[in-house]
């Protein structure tokens, strides 16, 4: 199952989207059909048969279980215009993202300030080093938890010590129980 930041990083590129998907089952089995070459590979990524994939196709069967409509909708979506998805995330690695999230933050910091964990809700325009090495880690199908590292990195610099500026003390910080992430760019 996908993580938090790799549905936000989803969302984002959905968000690229010069044209929608196909609708319709018939629209979404012809275009995974076309992707995928035959019916049998189609088959094995949802986890039905080739005669159902063929009847998905030619239209005699036009309601599959839930389960299965969601794995085609899914598998449409993932391959669903891939220039304009690298197009965008290149254009993000030059420049940057913005992260808005709602989530408790804790950090380690010199003695005398208070290092509790606390919600806070940040949008912050993240510079595009961490941009490319989220997407790097994306790519590789890194976890959940070394995209979230990568994301305190990036919240460390650019807001808690305001890129160079004050709370030089900082040494760590941790993004915990995420209410909300999302990513633009």
């Amino acid at each position: 199952m996908a993580g938090e930041i790799e549905d936000a990083i989803e969302r984002a590129d959905r968000e690229a989207f010069t044209r929608e998907p196909p609708k319709t089952l018939k629209g979404q089995i012809s275009y995974l059909l076309k992707q995928l070459g035959s019916a049998k590979a189609v088959a094995q990524e949802l986890g039905v048969t080739a005669d159902s994939v063929n009847r998905y196709r030619r239209g005699a069967r036009k309601h599959p279980r839930a389960d299965v409509a969601a794995k085609i909708d899914d598998a449409v979506r993932q391959r669903w215009q891939p220039l304009v998805r690298k197009r965008r995330r290149k254009q993000a690695a030059a420049t940057g993202i913005t992260v808005e999230t709602r989530a408790r933050f804790g950090y380690e910091s010199s003695a005398g300030s208070s290092d509790d964990g606390r919600f806070r809700r940040l949008t912050v325009r993240l510079p595009a080093t961490y941009a490319q090495r989220l997407f790097d880690a994306s790519d590789t199908g890194a976890s959940d938890q070394k995209m979230r590292k990568i994301i305190a990195e990036g919240f460390k610099e650019v807001y808690f010590q305001d890129d160079g500026r004050r709370a030089m003390g900082l040494s760590d910080v941790e993004i915990n129980d995420i209410d909300y992430l999302d990513l633009d760019y």
